[in-house]
């Protein structure tokens, strides 16, 4: 065989094995979000595993090298248990990247586990064959064929090229699905995406799996082409080289990825072969090293989005004419009727004090005359199912409710209730505890101490996305749109029950799920009637202006056909007519039974649209009641005027 087929060959099979890790880091980092600076492990794992099935007994040879198993198993159970190893070892992984560590925490735990592995394999003998690894590794199909021919060599490469083409199709079914878009949705925001009902560990469980298997199989194929495993050579520094790749390629985009694979590790490592030698020993390798850290350093702040930016996947031409359909009629049947883009005017969520001491000091002799004042009721002590006579059952209840944050207590102690088929409003001052109470009662925030009640059951330590899938769904009291979803994507994404959400579903393909997506894009289109948001379906949630996003999440929440649903400032930064509209709504929602809690600053918002109004201050539930009798109280005054 000439030096030049050998080398082509050589560059088929290691692209085939680069592309196949780097689409494998894609679909943990770029789709899902999990920086797992510990990928290299598990292509080390995947070779090794492949290297010992391959081998024969280790008293062969002389015994000169020492491993597990030596099963002299045929092709291809080596590159298969390659794979299973590689996704195996991903499991006790997942412990980092669970509800306890997140972000750039859980980074820094795959990264010192990682190491911890590699210093494991280099001086643990008896099971790896310490620092000298493994040599004389059966090449696949090696009694059969003659691996020393040009033939085979050219299998071998056109081989991996195949496979990692095989991969990128898998990988795109998955992406393209709801299951994909869920994982996205986790990477733009996991706090949001748990509270609509997505399980955060299961989702980051599968991500990584998927990313071991496919780590661990470019491992097998690789150990069989050069015939030997080097534990020195699978260092954490090959994962920046692999992180490289997917940076430069393009963050959520697979095309990229495999872009990435062959610019990054296979170009620059063969670029560095022609370069004349320079300076003393390992200055070449060492520059390149420089070169790759400038790259990363480069595209991370003029191109984050890499040379082949994630695709915006337009859905709307799913729904009939789409986004191209005329607005809806203004009419009783669609409320809407201020544009959504229409300039602010007044700004609806403006300072505590000063809506609130006139309104809430002054005399009230009309407002009381139209809407007679009732006795206060209290929530705290409150039992289990009890209710102001002739209101309907308390569906969602928390008592004694503390979150103390580093010892100072944010809520201190709140009782509170919320009845089926009401409107209730939440206000206080600034620093009141509202926020941090509706985020206890979600689950996004664990409580310090007390009890929760959501429809009679317990659900204190029930986490957020079970509470979502038992019907209790919140939003936020930041805009939390999923900035790189469409906005048909944000409402979809938030419906429950989808077959093509789960990893078994999506490996079924469109096929199995294509028609109940088609159905829920149409529902989808008729939410963005609705709100007049039509226009707005297949741009990108982050590109949208602020009272926008307020309303993709609104919408968002709808769609997960929640039975109570907790709104925190809600109308903050939409326009004042559009918030009054939305406000129409949500009281259509009640009367079909829904329960709604609401956190607003606007007095005139909850004197429209809410009774009862609890009041809280200082972490604590201060009184309740209707707007008209909290005016006559003088702790509601004082606390406002003093918050």
């Amino acid at each position: 065989m000439s030096g030049i087929a050998y080398y082509l060959t050589t560059i088929l099979v290691y692209g085939g094995v680069d592309a196949i890790a780097c689409l494998g880091l894609s679909q943990q980092f770029g789709i899902a979000g999990v920086t797992n600076f510990g990928f290299i492990i598990f292509q080390a794992a995947g070779a090794y595993v492949a290297g010992v099935l391959s081998l024969g007994s280790d008293k062969a040879d002389g015994g000169f090298q020492m491993y597990v198993l030596g099963w002299h198993l045929p092709f291809p159970i080596p590159w298969l248990g390659a794979a299973a190893v590689g996704g195996l070892l991903a499991l006790p992984f997942t412990f980092l990247v669970g509800r306890r560590l997140r972000g750039d925490f859980a980074a820094v735990g795959l990264l010192v586990t990682a190491v911890m592995f590699n210093l494991l394999v280099q001086n643990y003998q008896p099971l790896f064959n310490g620092a000298a690894g493994l040599s004389l590794v059966p090449a696949p199909l090696g009694g059969v064929l003659n691996s020393q021919s040009a033939a085979y060599q050219w299998g071998y490469g056109i081989g991996a090229v195949v496979l990692g083409l095989l991969v990128y199709l898998f990988l795109r079914r998955l992406t393209e699905s709801p299951y994909g878009r869920t994982l996205r949705a986790m990477r733009d925001n996991d706090l949001v995406a748990e509270s609509l009902g997505s399980n955060l560990r299961a989702l980051r469980t599968s991500s990584l799996v998927i990313g071991g298997a496919l780590a661990g199989l470019s491992g097998g194929v690789l150990v069989g082409f050069i015939n030997l495993w080097d534990p020195q050579a699978w260092g954490y520094a090959e994962t920046i080289v692999l992180f490289a790749a997917v940076i430069i390629g393009g963050l959520g985009n697979h095309k990229g990825a495999i872009l990435g694979a062959i610019l990054v590790p296979l170009g620059f490592e063969e670029a560095s072969r022609f370069i004349p030698a320079i300076g003393r020993p390992g200055l070449i390798p060492a520059l390149q090293w420089v070169a790759i850290g400038v790259l990363i350093v480069t595209f991370l702040w003029f191109r984050p989005q890499g040379i082949i930016p994630e695709r915006r996947r337009i859905l709307s031409r799913l729904l009939g004419a789409g986004a191209d359909r005329p607005p809806v009629p203004v009419s009783v049947a669609a409320p809407v009727a201020a544009p959504v883009a229409a300039p602010v005017a007044a700004p609806v969520a403006a300072p505590v004090a000063a809506p609130v001491a006139a309104p809430v000091a002054a005399p009230v002799a009309a407002a009381a005359a139209s809407s007679p004042v009732v006795p206060l009721r209290s929530t705290a002590g409150k039992g289990r199912g009890e209710h102001p006579a002739g209101g309907g059952a308390m569906v969602l209840e928390g008592f004694d409710l503390v979150r103390s944050f580093e010892g100072n207590r944010a809520v201190d102690g709140a009782s509170l209730g919320f009845q089926e088929g009401h409107l209730t409003g939440l206000i206080g001052p600034n620093g009141a505890g509202k926020s941090t109470t509706l985020a206890m009662l979600a689950g996004t925030l664990p409580v310090t101490s007390g009890r929760i009640v959501l429809f009679g059951e317990d659900v204190t330590t029930v986490p957020a996305y079970r509470r979502a899938r038992l019907g209790l769904v919140r939003t936020f009291q930041l805009a939390s749109e999923f900035k790189k979803l469409t906005v048909l994507e944000n409402l979809l994404v938030a419906i429950p029950g989808q077959k093509g959400s789960t990893f078994g579903g999506a490996v079924r393909g469109r096929r199995y799920w294509g028609r109940q997506e088609r159905e829920l894009l149409e529902r989808a289109g008729s939410t963005l009637e609705r709100f007049r948001l039509t226009a707005h379906a297949d741009t990108l949630a982050g590109n949208l202006s602020g009272g926008q996003r307020r309303l993709v999440e609104i919408m968002r929440a709808l769609m997960a056909e929640p039975k109570v649903l907790l709104l925190d400032e809600p109308m903050a930064g939409v326009h004042p007519q559009l918030a009054r509209e939305i406000g129409e709504i949500l009281l259509g929602l009640v009367a079909d039974g829904m329960t709604i809690a609401m956190v607003e600053h606007e007095l005139a918002i909850m004197d429209e649209f809410c009774d009862p109004v609890i009041v809280m201050a200082e972490g604590r539930v201060l009184a309740e009641g209707t707007m008209a009798a909290l005016r006559q109280r003088s702790e509601v005054v004082e606390a406002y005027l003093v918050g």
